[in-house]
């Protein structure tokens, strides 16, 4: 026994001493603490959920909502649908606005970052004092006065502002226009799209290849032009035109017919877009202005004009300092949507961490649900950032 005592300090002493071994210990011992503050935190909330008559479950997706929401472009929805269907369509309204604010922001924010380069006096001031402004004013503030232009300064329904020939409206109740009606046939031509598509991709990719090993140079632009053109337009004449359109009519106080995007759509995409896309243009104009100054002369030299240099130099090397930051400023924009329950944009937070909240009063069921979404969505968006750099990153040959 006296043996066995004095060998077992020694064993413990020599693990804690071995680097790798202290570090897997260090780790065991701090996710046990972790987990037993997550199980008495769950046992709280069950102990505090029965002291006032509540339990913890999930059955209230299944009632009835028995709320209207005025934006559902994807999916049809009552306020006879459940829970769990309000939460659908509050959770695609949140992926349009963060799918669209994050293309306009993209958009706008490489503009306003180059600008800020321009030789151009005139040109250079205008994007610093925009983003200056626009930084420094909470989001909140910006999607709140686009509402109030939107709503106030945009005439009444009956008074809409009519574009392209009676088929585009515009009012304070939204933006009408026509929305397109699938008749037998129009799957045929999605397929032929689809189709054109992974054949634009695959000769992009054909054509990079064979340039990097003989230097040929084929007109990539134009001949995937041709291609998501040409093909579904075969395709339509083929099948007979089978895609019609629905065009928006007046009558009595609102249109029928079309599709119409709302007012709250408009300023939250809008509010959300160029404020993101201030931040995005100091980040481009740093990925910018990292790239060595040789590169631009060198490429003069060669005899390119300053926008293909910008094209094909500058802008494919500062990408690798531009997306990291970008990610971020993805993530933002998407959680930033949650303020869509401002004005009345019926996004996950405002059907299920909102109205469905106040309704069932499942306020740990709802609020997990959402965060369960927003970190799904964060995830991915990461994800998909992270294989995009990897796709741009310097490769040696």
């Amino acid at each position: 026994m006296t043996t066995l005592t004095n060998q077992t300090p020694k064993g413990l002493s020599r693990l804690w001493r071995n680097k790798e071994s202290r570090g897997v210990i260090i780790q065991i011992i701090t996710m046990a603490i972790v987990f037993a503050l997550l199980a008495a935190i769950g046992r709280n909330v069950v102990v505090n959920l029965e002291a006032v008559g509540k339990d913890f479950s999930f059955d209230f997706l299944s009632w009835p909502a028995a709320y209207d929401i005025g934006f559902s472009p994807f999916i049809e929805y009552t306020n006879k649908s459940t829970h769990l269907m309000a939460g659908v369509v509050g959770l695609l309204n949140t992926l349009l606005i963060a799918f669209w604010g994050c293309i306009l922001a993209t958009l706008l924010g490489f503009l306003l970052g180059i600008m800020r380069l321009s030789s151009n006096w005139l040109v250079s001031r205008i994007s610093y004092v925009f983003v200056e402004f626009v930084r420094n004013v909470p989001v909140l503030i910006h999607i709140l006065a686009i509402y109030a232009i939107v709503v106030t300064i945009l005439p009444a329904t009956r008074q809409a502002l009519s574009l392209g020939g009676d088929t585009f409206f515009l009012s304070n109740r939204g933006f009408y226009i026509p929305a397109p009606i699938y008749e037998t046939g129009a799957g045929w031509v999605g397929i032929v799209l689809l189709i054109s598509i992974a054949l634009a991709i695959g000769f992009k990719r054909w054509a990079r290849r064979v340039q990097d090993q003989t230097g040929k140079i084929y007109p990539v632009f134009w001949i995937s032009l041709a291609l998501l053109i040409g093909l579904p337009g075969i395709a339509l004449i083929g099948t007979g035109f089978p895609i019609s359109w629905d065009i928006p009519e007046l009558k009595g106080f609102n249109f029928q017919g079309g599709m119409a995007i709302k007012p709250e759509f408009l300023a939250l995409w809008l509010g959300l877009s160029y404020y993101t896309a201030a931040f995005i243009a100091e980040i481009v104009r740093a990925g910018i202005t990292a790239v060595s100054h040789g590169q631009t002369e060198a490429a003069h030299a060669l005899g390119l004009r300053p926008n293909r240099t910008l094209q094909l130099i500058i802008v494919p090397q500062a990408l690798r300092i531009i997306v990291p930051p970008l990610c971020s400023q993805y993530l933002n924009l998407t959680k930033n949507s949650s303020l869509a329950i401002a004005i009345g944009y019926m996004d996950i937070t405002a059907t299920l961490g909102g109205i469905s909240l106040m309704q069932t009063g499942k306020e740990m069921e709802t609020m997990l649900i959402v965060m369960g979404v927003y970190l799904i969505i964060s995830l991915l968006i990461s994800s998909f950032m992270n294989w995009f750099n990897s796709r741009i990153k310097l490769t040696e040959r």
